[in-house]
């Protein structure tokens, strides 16, 4: 999916604006160098702008050290409203025999172009500000946790992170999922 030409320059403002405000998330990267890694990728365009209409709030939060490639993240305060009441997976969704959510958490990842944070990018996140200190947000699960059916959610709580585990098919409307996208 590419963005609609009339959509690139008011979200460029957006995503320049915030990026001045918040520069302790990404000392010693360029706006200039980011809005050229973005104008070259349209379809990474496409997906910060649906990260954007799902009120996710996306910002440069570093650069990949094998890659080069600069880092954006959900960085709302609360987990993204356009993204809550979802199960985890597909999975999960296909085992709620009633009360089905409208998607899951990695279903709605792929269909932006994201990923969902790891644990690991979950906490880091956190170094960078406090998020989810209300809500909370499912992180990618590893494999053996996910085949007992179970999925795991971080939060911000007691001042420090928590993660925790849920059945994948639960959700609830104060749950949702962060996403990051290289580009």
């Amino acid at each position: 999916m590419e963005l609609n030409e009339d959509l690139i320059e008011p979200l460029l403002k957006t995503l320049k604006t915030r990026f001045q405000k918040n520069m302790n998330r990404h000392e010693g990267i360029e706006w200039e160098e980011v809005e050229a890694r973005l104008i070259s990728n349209p379809k990474k365009l496409w997906s910060l702008n649906e990260m954007e209409v799902t009120e996710g709030e996306p910002d440069v939060i570093g650069r990949d050290k094998q890659t080069g490639e600069v880092i954006f993240a959900d960085c709302s305060a609360e987990s993204p409203k356009g993204r809550r009441s979802i199960c985890y997976d597909h999975e999960a969704l296909e085992a709620r025999k009633e009360y089905k959510p409208k998607n899951s958490a990695v279903g709605m990842a792929a269909e932006m172009g994201i990923k969902l944070l790891s644990e690991e990018a979950y906490r880091d996140l956190q170094r960078l500000g406090r998020f989810d200190a209300k809500t909370s947000s499912w992180v990618e699960t590893p494999a053996e946790i996910r085949k007992l059916g179970g999925a795991i959610f971080g939060d911000w709580r007691f001042g420090r992170v928590f993660i925790y585990h849920n059945g994948a098919e639960s959700y609830y409307g104060a749950r949702g999922f962060r996403g990051m996208l290289k580009v």
